[in-house]
């Protein structure tokens, strides 16, 4: 628990109300209780404060006079709260050692964590603090920065890099062979060897059975502070900037540059060989087909309806090309018959 005193102290923030005003826990508006920090980040949500119950509230400048209860103003509230959220729920710690029954063939700091039945190879290179859940194969050459935690079955394979302060996730896959094949004559196909490697930055997080290929011959890089939901496939070499995240089960073809700061919405597709300029968002369940070359937010979906709606309109569609000719006769007609 803390003190509303020790929060402002430690994060900053415009304290009004009883400084030693204790929370041990954050909660919505809707659910808080005696003893609960709530936040207010949506203004449409603001009419809820005066039900709410909570002993103090992280609020905007433009909310600290709806409230008489303790405040902690600031000007993103929905940044403070994940602060907040932090201080109350730190990261599970692990004793440093190895597992009786993990295989080890390289050296490991005496800070690192390995779990049960983990399989590091020979001429991997553990960072400081790093923890190796159950269950996970570090393949050989491969590097894994400080503090970075792979939790139970992550695979990462030979020669990739990870870097500081990652999270990855159960059941993530870092450096499977790209989808690389050539096409015989009769049909058949050739296996082109991927012999890139996929380059992690600090501070990623790869969420659970995410697959990340590596690159054909150049590398797959996934930048600093970059955010992967769950069930994303990333295709060799691909490109991803900076702080870009990405929502569950989107699907990025090889080859595609997506730039900084970027957001995917969820079961999103991008297609191959594309540019994605920095500070795009693709809304969920885009399907992109082309380079985006500027900052906005982009969508092509269609709202669900009725499945004789959509027959219906789908019927439309069909002969729009028609119709479209159709009206270019009746224009050049109407042109010809215009009176001198």
């Amino acid at each position: 628990m803390f003190r509303l005193e020790e929060l402002v102290a430690r994060l900053g923030g415009e304290l009004v109300g009883d400084p030693a005003t204790v929370v041990r826990r954050v909660a919505t508006l809707d659910q808080a209780g005696e003893g609960d920090l709530a936040f207010l980040a949506n203004p449409k949500y603001q009419s809820r404060l005066r039900d709410c119950r909570a002993s103090a509230v992280i609020v905007a400048p433009a909310a600290r006079a709806l409230s008489d209860r303790p405040l902690i103003v600031t000007h993103d509230p929905y940044a403070y709260f994940a602060r907040v959220a932090q201080l109350f729920n730190p990261p599970e710690a692990f004793a440093p050692g190895v597992h009786p029954t993990a295989s080890v063939a390289s050296p490991v700091p005496s800070s690192v964590s390995v779990g049960a039945g983990a399989s590091i190879e020979a001429g991997v290179t553990l960072g400081e603090g790093v923890v190796i859940g159950p269950g996970c194969r570090v393949a050989r050459g491969a590097s894994v920065g400080a503090r970075t935690r792979l939790h139970a079955n992550v695979s990462v394979y030979a020669d990739c890099v990870l870097g500081a302060d990652c999270i990855v996730h159960s059941g993530a896959v870092i450096g499977s062979d790209g989808f690389g094949f050539a096409r015989e004559r009769d049909g058949s196909w050739i296996k082109i060897p991927q012999v890139g490697r996929v380059v992690v930055g600090d501070d990623v997080e790869i969420g659970a059975n995410t697959t990340i290929d590596r690159g054909a011959l150049d590398d797959t890089v996934i930048g600093k502070g970059v955010k992967l939901d769950n069930q994303i496939q990333i295709g060799h070499n691909v490109r991803v900037g900076d702080y870009t995240a990405i929502a569950g089960c989107v699907g990025v073809a090889g080859s595609t540059t997506i730039g900084a700061r970027c957001m995917i919405g969820g079961q999103a597709g991008i297609i191959g060989h594309l540019s994605i300029a920095d500070d795009v968002v693709v809304s969920a369940g885009t399907l992109v087909t082309k380079s985006i070359m500027k900052p906005g937010v982009y969508t092509a979906n269609l709202p669900v309806q009725g499945h004789a709606d959509w027959v219906k309109n789908f019927a439309h569609l069909r002969h729009l090309d028609a119709l479209v000719d159709r009206i270019r006769a009746l224009e050049q007609r109407l042109d010809e018959h215009k009176p001198e």
